[in-house]
């Protein structure tokens, strides 16, 4: 990002954000008050003007995908893949000349650890060198589905909030 003046050039920021927090961080520069209603985000904006010791206010972040199925739990260093399928080219080029390439389906049968320090890409399985962490991000998996739920497991969270509806007027237009 860049804000002369309120942003150092340069400055490096390591930790995780995610689109999220931009409203409650651009509310908090702003003075703005944020909705009565419970929001997901959180102000990161320490974080992004550099603030020494600043951490991020979220323990971890939750992937949700498709019809609310929570995929994977990652607290900045550790990502912890749940057990789902998924659409992946396997490697593979993508598409060319607007033609799609083909998706193969896989499985991931059981949970999966990675450190995202040394393994961007995901590619080593640790899980079974870190059970302590596994067992952490499992809980905080567990918290998410209390409150947001999880299609996979077949739960029902209880702060699911359905989007906002814009009541269509007479003529049947919004």
């Amino acid at each position: 990002m860049r804000w002369p003046g309120k942003i150092p050039a340069g400055t490096v920021c390591n930790e995780p954000m995610m689109t999220i927090d931009l409203f409650p961080t651009i509310a908090a520069w702003v003075g703005a008050r944020l909705p009565q209603h419970t929001i997901d985000g959180l102000d990161v904006g320490p974080l992004i003007v550099g603030a020494p010791k600043a951490q991020n206010p979220h323990q971890a972040y939750f992937s949700y995908y498709e019809n609310n199925q929570l995929q994977a739990v990652w607290d900045g260093r550790w990502k912890l893949q749940l057990p789902h399928t998924y659409r992946t080219l396997g490697g593979r080029p993508g598409g060319r000349d607007g033609q799609p390439a083909q998706y193969e389906q896989r499985k991931i049968e059981k949970a999966e650890l990675y450190d995202l320090n040394g393994d961007i890409g995901e590619a080593v399985d640790v899980a079974s060198q870190h059970a302590d962490i596994v067992q952490h991000l499992q809980a905080l998996a567990e918290t998410a589905r209390e409150e947001l739920g999880d299609s996979l497991t077949n739960r029902i969270g209880k702060g699911v909030r359905p989007p906002p509806q814009v009541p269509l007027s007479d003529t049947g237009t919004r």
